[in-house]
């Protein structure tokens, strides 16, 4: 039995990393995807993860799955195809460590798959089944989701999302916020961004679009704040926790350790989404923002992951 099982996307993203004796833009190689980066917190605080999803037969998808088998995440339902590449995104960072991303994706690998290849006992054998947005932006991969989070919520898997949202994988806002929205009635656990919000519920504070989660079925919503640290509700009980101000490097893949850390407590827990009380939401967002905080003090995403015992040392 596996504690997390994700499906979706794992990409190489190349971040800006200074320029060349000759003045060329240089691009560092990180491992990513949002899915494997929540993995890969999870994994590093001392859960059982595993990935399904597909990558090129290509020296980055070999690459990625080096990294997930390095970090003790299982990689048996991660396909290699020959016939397309492992997917790319080419990542640009602000003064403040905030990013901007072109993607190498027409099609890139993680859009093909389809539900024939997904690993059908991992979907049905873990605890918490988690996955994003990105892997409904075009078929098969869509298909392939779809049928997974019924799978594993019929095998009474927790069932977790964060749709995570990137411009320029859609065809339109209105066709990314249609779809986005489409499969929250599948969902226990929803982890939303601040400028998320809007998109996915329509309201523009964080009680009202835990209130608009809740409506369409979702037991626990948490919406991230970025340096105002995180709110986490549940029917009957919510909470605003600070985050610590530190010094920032990289933002990337700082909601995937946030939600990393949130989930390792949650199944650390035993509880179901419903079952959460005040002092519970509060317990697990301050060690969910500790992790994200120790993660955007590095470069990258997988690479800054934290472990278990660096989250304890800086808590105290």
């Amino acid at each position: 039995m596996f504690d997390i099982v994700a499906l979706g996307e794992l990409l190489v993203d190349f971040t800006y990393y200074g320029r060349s004796e000759n003045g060329m833009r240089l691009f560092e190689q990180n491992p990513g995807g949002a899915p494997a980066n929540v993995l890969c917190a999870a994994s590093n605080l001392g859960l059982k993860t595993a990935l399904i999803g597909k990558v090129g037969k290509d020296m980055h998808g070999d690459y990625l799955r080096g990294v997930l088998e390095e970090r003790g995440v299982d990689t048996g339902g991660l396909i290699s195809a020959e016939d397309v590449f492992t997917t790319l995104a080419f990542v640009e960072l602000s003064e403040t460590g905030e990013r901007h991303f072109s993607f190498a994706r027409k099609p890139g690998a993680d859009t093909t798959l389809s539900a024939c290849e997904v690993k059908r006992e991992l979907v049905e054998e873990c605890r918490v089944f988690h996955f994003g947005s990105l892997s409904l932006t075009d078929e098969p991969s869509r298909s392939a989701t779809l049928e997974a989070v019924k799978a594993a919520k019929k095998a009474g898997a927790i069932i977790s999302y964060d749709p995570n949202y990137r411009a320029p994988l859609w065809r339109s806002k209105e066709e990314a916020a249609t779809m986005m929205q489409s499969v929250i009635p599948l969902t226990d656990i929803v982890k939303i961004s601040e400028e998320e919000m809007e998109l996915i519920t329509g309201e523009s504070s964080p009680e009202a679009a835990a209130r608009a989660l809740f409506q369409k079925g979702v037991s626990c919503a948490v919406v991230t704040l970025g340096s105002k640290g995180a709110y986490a509700a549940v029917e009957g009980g919510s909470v605003l926790v600070p985050v610590a101000d530190v010094p920032v490097v990289d933002t990337t893949g700082a909601g995937d350790a946030f939600w990393g850390g949130f989930l390792y407590q949650l199944v650390r827990s035993g509880l179901r989404p419903h079952e959460l009380d005040e002092t519970q939401l509060r317990e697990f967002t301050e060690f969910a923002n500790a992790v994200a905080t120790l993660c955007v003090q590095k470069r990258g995403g997988i690479p800054a992951m934290p472990t278990i015992d660096m989250v304890r040392e800086f808590l105290g």
